[in-house]
C-alpha cells in the first residue's frame, strides 16, 4: 500500500475559500512530512494521456540507429534523446537502466531566453509525436503553476510569488522507457536513489509498483498513484528556497521481480524549473533560531549547472 497522501487540485481552483484553504493545508503538510503527494483534478485529459503513451511507445520502438540520430551532442541531454545507461545518480558510477527523451520550454515573447535554451528536436518518423508532447508539456506546466501558488500561500508568500519565475522557465518533460531486463544487473537499478534538482516534479505513470520514497525513519515506502492521479514531489531547489521546510525526498525506481523482467516500464516526469536567474536564497520567514540558514545563496541556473556535472550529463 502507498502511504503517500492524496489531494485534489479542484479544491484549490474552486471559488470556495474553505476548499482552497483545505488544499493548501493538506499539500503543505504532505510536503513538510514525506515530500510527496498524489494529485487528482489536474489539467490532463484521458485522451491526451493515451495519445502521449501511444507516441512515446512508438518512438522507443524505433530502431536504435534511428533513435541515435536524435541524440544531440554538446547540450547535456537537455533536448532530444538520451540513450540507455547514459545517466547515473549523484555518487553512482553505474548508469541507470533507462533511455529517455526531453521536451523543453516553448518560449513566448522572450527572444533572449529563446536564444539561451536549446531548440526542441522534431522526430521526422512520427508526425504527431511533437504536437502531443507540446500539449502535454503545457497542461503539466499549468498544473504545476497552481500547485506552486498553493505552496506560496503555505510559505506565507504572495500567491503569485512563483508565477514570473516559472514563466518561460527551464522546465523539462521527460518520457522514460525502462526496457525489459535481459540479464542480472550489476549494481544497477532502473533509477538509483536520488533527489530531484528542480522546484517540483509532476510524474505520470506511477500506477504500478516500482517507485519508492524514503521516509524520515529511513524506510522505503511504495509510491503508487491511482490511474487519474499525478505523483508530485518537492525538488532540491524548493527545499533550498524554503530552508528545508519543504522536504526534497530521496526516491528510486527499483527493478521488478524476476518474473516481470521481460516487461517494459514507462514513466513521464515533468520537472518544473524556474528561469535561471531566480534566486534560491533561503526565504527569511523560513529561518529562525531552531532552523538556521542551511544553504549558501545561489541562483537556479548556477545550481542546475552544478548538478548536471554531478549527474555526468555535462563535463566540467
Amino acid at each position: 500500500m502507498s502511504a503517500i497522501p492524496s489531494v485534489d487540485l479542484k479544491d484549490f481552483v474552486s471559488e470556495d475559500p474553505k476548499r482552497k484553504e483545505k488544499f493548501v493545508k493538506e499539500i503543505g503538510a504532505a510536503f513538510e512530512d514525506i515530500g510527496f503527494v498524489a494529485l487528482s483534478g489536474h489539467f490532463l485529459s484521458d485522451e491526451l494521456v493515451d495519445n502521449l503513451y501511444d507516441e512515446i511507445k512508438k518512438f522507443f520502438n524505433l530502431p536504435q540507429d534511428v533513435k541515435d540520430n536524435y541524440e544531440i551532442e554538446g547540450i547535456g541531454g537537455q533536448r532530444g534523446y538520451t540513450s540507455f545507461g547514459k545517466e547515473h545518480a549523484k555518487g553512482k558510477k553505474e548508469g541507470d537502466l533507462k533511455e529517455f527523451w526531453h521536451f523543453g520550454q516553448y518560449v513566448e515573447n522572450n527572444p533572449a531566453l529563446e536564444a539561451q535554451y536549446p531548440d526542441n528536436v522534431t522526430v521526422e518518423e512520427l508526425p504527431n509525436f511533437n504536437s502531443v508532447g507540446k500539449e502535454t508539456y503545457k497542461m503539466l506546466e499549468k498544473t504545476a503553476k497552481y500547485v506552486l501558488r498553493a505552496l506560496a500561500l503555505h510559505l506565507g508568500l504572495e500567491e503569485t510569488y512563483f508565477d514570473d519565475y516559472i514563466k518561460n522557465g527551464n522546465s523539462i518533460l521527460r518520457p522514460i522507457h525502462y526496457p525489459p531486463i535481459t540479464e542480472e544487473p550489476k549494481n544497477a537499478v532502473r533509477a538509483a536513489a536520488h533527489g530531484d534538482i528542480n522546484l517540483i516534479t509532476l510524474l505520470m505513470g506511477a500506477h504500478g509498483k516500482g517507485l519508492q520514497v524514503k521516509d524520515h525513519q529511513g524506510n522505503w515506502v511504495d509510491a503508487i498513484a491511482k490511474p487519474d492521479q499525478l505523483m508530485i514531489n518537492v525538488g532540491d531547489m524548493l527545499s533550498r528556497l524554503s530552508n528545508n521546510k519543504l522536504k526534497s525526498t530521496i526516491h528510486q525506481v527499483v527493478n521488478p521481480p524476476k518474473e516481470l523482467w521481460g516487461t517494459s516500464r514507462y514513466s513521464i516526469p515533468f520537472f518544473m524549473h524556474p528561469v535561471s536567474d531566480m534566486p534560491l536564497n533561503c526565504l527569511e520567514n523560513c529561518i529562525d533560531e531552531e532552523h538556521p540558514k542551511a544553504f549558501e545563496d545561489i541562483t537556479a541556473g548556477e545550481y542546475l549547472h552544478e548538478r548536471l556535472i554531478e549527474l555526468g550529463l555535462i563535463k566540467k
